[in-house]
């Protein structure tokens, strides 16, 4: 399979992964925390799962093993139930199937002038949904080029996230635009590396479009002929910012989209469901819980479910990430074992402290994780650099595990 299985999922499909990951929790607990987070990268990686190798069904390996469903697999929540409910009551029957080898020529038809070759795809009938991928080269040197198509809900989360640069906390990249075309639809182009941390200089460039109509249309390129093991090529990737956004706009991806027929079965949402959302904006409300004397830097700004922030409190960067997630009752056995403590109201508390697991160089994380007798958890990892893959910035994270405890289990997660 074509693309890479990264260790970053989205808050969406969390506990639908952890669901899977199970007993792998007592083993690695600080693993199965680090899979519920990181936003910056969740978005990234959301993206290029999208991609060459398959828009939809695609599964993401959270750290610790939680496997992580990504749009248009199985395993889908409201947001895509209503997808189908809408097209279902407004839309004409699909368009005839669009093959794969319809798809091959599309892109090389798209293409500047070149040679093709390794060509594979699925057409829009095929699971786990459509995609394209081929070497082109225009003279200069090979480079994998690959389409995904997907649908997403029009003014969903999801498909705002899709549009969104990442965070540079979790990704490394030299450049990244979102703009908004004459149709309406919002694309962003992203410059970046196929490994995040630049062990090998291999370029990774997309282009991210989503429709009014919730059309995405993602494009990728790289400067050598596959994305991972293959020698560079070339400098740079064959096509401009400005060519990936005019190929990720074309007509063809989007009539594409329309010919994905709906899937039946996917699960609409539970009748009378009295699920508690998390729906204050994490990083405004981790900082009103910091303790005096910290500077907040780059953050996560208004979004709910997962927020992180770099705290300096003169002595070195410090990042700080929260996972807030509602229902969580069926894994809590999984999640927290014989050796978490029980407070007075149920609530159960469990610590970690150990290393980072991205890399950088004297990296520690600590975590304190949560869960109220109804399902409600709130995790909070510390670490003592301003980034997972960079190196220590300081001896220990700018929180002690008392003020995350503190900050973890406070009310203010659920008003």
């Amino acid at each position: 399979m074509p693309v890479e299985q990264h260790s970053d999922p989205f808050e969406e499909r969390l506990s639908a992964g952890l669901r899977q990951a199970g007993g792998a929790f007592e083993t690695d607990r600080a693993a199965l925390v680090a899979a519920g987070a990181l936003k910056g990268r969740r978005r990234l990686m959301l993206r290029r799962a999208a991609t060459v190798g398959g828009a939809a069904g695609l599964a993401l390996v959270g750290v610790g093993g939680a496997a992580l469903l990504l749009p248009g697999g199985g395993s889908p929540r409201e947001d895509d139930s209503s997808v189908a409910a809408t097209r279902s009551a407004t839309s004409s029957p699909a368009p005839a199937p669009v093959s794969g080898d319809s798809l091959i020529r599309t892109l090389e038809k798209l293409l500047p002038e070149g040679k093709f070759s390794q060509a594979e795809a699925r057409g829009t009938d095929e699971q786990p949904g459509p995609y394209v991928h081929l070497v082109y080269d225009d003279g200069k040197g090979a480079a994998a080029v690959g389409v995904g198509l997907d649908r997403v809900e029009p003014g969903s989360d999801q498909a705002r996230q899709a549009t969104e640069c990442p965070g540079k906390v979790f990704a490394h990249y030299d450049a990244c635009r979102t703009s908004r075309l004459p149709d309406g639809s919002v694309v962003m182009v992203l410059q970046g590396y196929e490994y995040p941390d630049r062990r090998v200089d291999t370029k990774w460039w997309s282009a991210q479009l989503v429709t009014p109509e919730g059309h995405h249309v993602s494009v990728s390129e790289w400067n050598a002929a596959a994305e991972k093991d293959a020698p560079i090529t070339r400098d740079q990737p064959p096509l401009s910012a400005a060519q990936l956004k005019q190929l990720a706009a074309a007509k063809a991806w989007r009539d594409a989209v329309d010919a994905i027929p709906e899937d039946s079965t996917k699960p609409t949402a539970r009748p009378g469901s009295t699920e508690t959302a998390p729906a204050v904006p994490v990083a405004p409300t981790l900082t009103s819980l910091l303790p005096k004397g910290l500077e907040v830097g780059e953050n996560s700004g208004d979004d709910a479910g997962f927020g992180y922030a770099v705290l300096d409190d003169g002595k070195g960067r410090s990042l700080v990430q929260v996972n807030v997630q509602s229902d969580m009752s069926d894994v809590e056995g999984d999640l927290f074992g014989s050796d978490a403590e029980t407070l007075s109201d149920g609530t159960k508390v469990a610590t970690h402290q150990g290393p980072g697991e991205k890399g950088g160089a004297g990296v520690v994380m600590w975590t304190v994780d949560t869960i109220t007798t109804d399902g409600r958890r709130v995790v909070i990892s510390a670490f003592n650099s301003g980034a997972e893959d960079t190196a220590a910035t300081r001896k220990t994270p700018a929180l002690t595990m008392k003020q995350l405890r503190a900050i973890a289990l406070s009310p203010k997660w659920w008003q």
